[in-house]
């Protein structure tokens, strides 16, 4: 039976899961969400014996149900192959007494890697079956990783082009040359003067612009998002939570349907949907722990059931979460209000209008599965130092706020349930701010020269996204203010 898709906004029209990726955005500005959640039908015990591209297959079968088993499988094993440093794709690490599962092994270093090495196939079929001959122009609003990991994915693919924006200064000096070193003749990179918040709305903007649609239209171009609002940046990352449940029982880690907690550093709150999506499917998971870092936009929500907008942007040292719109939590605010279209179209307009909305307290009531916690920039440096001391593994600036929130959940609640945390980037992406953390005298010393100091210290691998960008030329030199955006789609496109 084939699962169907709809707007959060608008539950009238539903399209296919491969129109669902094609179009990123529905026409309303609502996202994608399948009509429901569908439930895995392999058991953990079949599961965990299977490689992270068999998992792929039998989870992504479920939500993708137009697409065939050839052309499915034909996409899995072009995105999870020696792009990524090691086969396993996903490993799973002990640290203390946590469960990293660490998501950087791919082309960017970074969790996107998981999702939007799958999602240029996924869209390319999607394309194909539904007889589309525009060229497909990949618009996207990255806070850091996003974009890096979109480019590497669509860097030449026929039929394809792809225009990054990001905010000038919001983003770390490794992230920042990923991007603008970028290869490929389809490949646009434009730094914005604003915050993420301002390159995520205009992008939002132009999906909406139906003159331009025309114009692009007429020129041959039609939109998709890279960004986490397409379902099929989402429906990939359900996998790796059902990998890791899978893997600790393989492991002995677990017994067979004993639940889990997972924590998972969020900003835009796509990465913990996903964990939320991969519970419904029938992963014994217990309670989602959202870790915030100082911009805790979603920890106040989740304290209060109020979500506002309207306060200081905060840059951190965890950039990819300095984010004050979690553009992915109108999926789960479709869900607890019952799936109800016109209550999810209200709040978003709130937001839009006023900065602010109020959940119901019933819809409060269904986020039970939800704990907020945050960490600030001391917290953050703190873990990241003491894990070193404790245990000599090293981890990133986000994962560290994960790890952060997690132990002080535990120690506050007594839950003794065993943790995963979602590894979010390479301590290499961040190698200044890491090495800064565990010592205080590397803070005078050059970001890329520190990337040897943390490769002695760490005696990991130095990851080969490092090593490309250090003496790769710059391509991309485009700025301009977050109101011209559209001028600057324009002049790329030659429309």
């Amino acid at each position: 039976m084939n699962l169907l898709y709809k707007s959060t906004r608008n539950a009238e029209r539903t399209v296919t899961a491969s129109q669902a990726v094609l179009k990123g955005l529905a026409e309303d500005g609502g996202l994608f969400v399948p009509e429901y959640i569908p439930k895995l039908d392999v058991s953990m015990d079949e599961l965990k014996d299977m490689s992270y591209q068999e998992t792929a297959y039998a989870v992504m079968k479920q939500f993708l149900t137009d697409y065939t088993e050839e052309e499915l499988k034909s996409c899995i094993e072009k995105a999870y192959d020696s792009k990524f440093d090691t086969e396993v794709i996903a490993p799973l690490v002990k640290v203390g007494d946590t469960y990293h599962l660490e998501l950087f092994h791919g082309a960017t270093i970074a969790f996107k890697d998981m999702a939007l090495s799958i999602l240029p196939h996924l869209l390319t079929t999607a394309a194909k079956k539904n007889g589309v001959t525009n060229e497909i122009v990949i618009l996207t609003a990255t806070s850091g990783d996003t974009g890096k990991a979109a480019l590497a994915g669509f860097a030449d693919v026929p039929g394809t082009k792809i225009i990054v924006f990001y905010p000038k200064g919001g983003v770390s000096r490794v992230q920042e040359l990923q991007m603008v070193t970028q290869k490929g003749e389809n490949t646009s990179v434009v730094a914005i003067h604003g915050n993420f918040d301002n390159a995520q709305s205009g992008v939002k903007a132009l999906f909406e612009d139906r003159e331009l649609e025309r114009e692009l239209n007429e020129k041959g171009y039609q939109f998709s998002s890279a960004n986490s609002i397409n379902i099929g940046r989402l429906v990939p990352q359900v996998v790796y939570y059902v990998y890791a449940y899978a893997k600790l029982l393989q492991n002995e880690e677990i017994a067979d349907g004993e639940k889990i907690n997972v924590t998972v550093p969020t900003g835009n709150f796509g990465n913990i949907l996903a964990a939320y999506y991969a519970k419904q499917m029938g992963v014994p998971i217990a309670k989602l722990i959202c870790a915030s870092n100082e911009n805790k936009v979603l920890f106040d929500f989740f304290q209060t059931g109020v979500y506002d907008k309207n306060r200081e942007f905060i840059l951190t040292s965890s950039p990819s979460m300095d984010i004050l719109i979690s553009s992915n939590l109108e999926r789960l605010i479709y869900t607890i209000a019952g799936q109800d279209a016109q209550k999810d179209a209200e709040l978003m307009r709130q937001l839009n209008t006023e900065g602010r909305y109020e959940i119901t307290p019933q819809m409060r009531e269904k986020l039970s599965d939800f704990v907020g916690g945050y960490a600030t920039e001391e917290e953050t440096k703190e873990e990241i130092r003491t894990t070193y001391e404790r245990t000599g593994y090293v981890m990133d600036t986000h994962t560290a706020v994960a790890a952060y929130v997690c132990a002080k959940y535990r120690k506050d609640t007594g839950d003794k349930t065993k943790c995963l945390v979602a590894s979010t980037a390479s301590p290499y992406k961040f190698a200044r701010s890491v090495m800064t953390a565990i010592d205080e005298k590397y803070a005078a010393e050059d970001e890329m020269e520190l990337i040897d100091e943390l490769h002695k210290v760490s005696g990991t691998e130095i990851p080969r996204a490092i090593e490309e960008i250090r003496n790769a030329q710059i391509r991309h030199t485009r700025e301009c203010d977050a109101e011209a955006m559209k001028d600057e789609v324009k002049e790329i496109l030659g429309v």
